[in-house]
């Protein structure tokens, strides 16, 4: 990438952790070296990541580049869509009460919740035989 990012910021979903560089262009977004419409094929994911750029009507404005590590396809939109947030915000301040109308700034702290022992998934049960 030739210039320099005008911000870096961290967004997290699940266990998703997204790096996101946004710099001045036209709204191109890469992730992992990969075109966006490539990486994410479904809409509503393309649309949920890109939601803070809208928002702030910046679609054009800048060049999303992307490092996104772990989770599945929903987390890692939604660990995007927090760090496209954070990193406007950090541009331009008086931006953040749109952004927290629209709930883009806080963290969704919703995990997988972790197996117990004795049963097959967090509350599954083994089938109940009785005799």
């Amino acid at each position: 990438m030739g210039t320099k990012p005008l911000t870096q910021t961290t967004g997290r979903r699940k266990e998703a952790v997204a790096r996101v560089r946004l710099r001045p262009g036209t709204g191109k977004v890469t992730i992992n070296g990969r075109v966006f419409e490539e990486y994410f094929p479904s809409a509503l994911q393309r649309n949920m990541a890109t939601e803070a750029l809208r928002v702030v009507e910046a679609e054009e404005t800048y060049d999303v580049d992307c490092d996104i590590i772990g989770g599945g396809i929903a987390g890692q939109a939604g660990a995007l869509r927090m760090g496209i947030a954070r990193s406007i915000l950090e541009l331009d301040p008086e931006k953040r009460s749109v952004l927290r109308k629209a709930g883009l700034l806080t963290r969704d702290s919703r995990k997988k919740e972790s197996k117990k022992y004795g049963l097959k998934k967090a509350r599954k049960a083994p089938q109940y035989t009785k005799r």
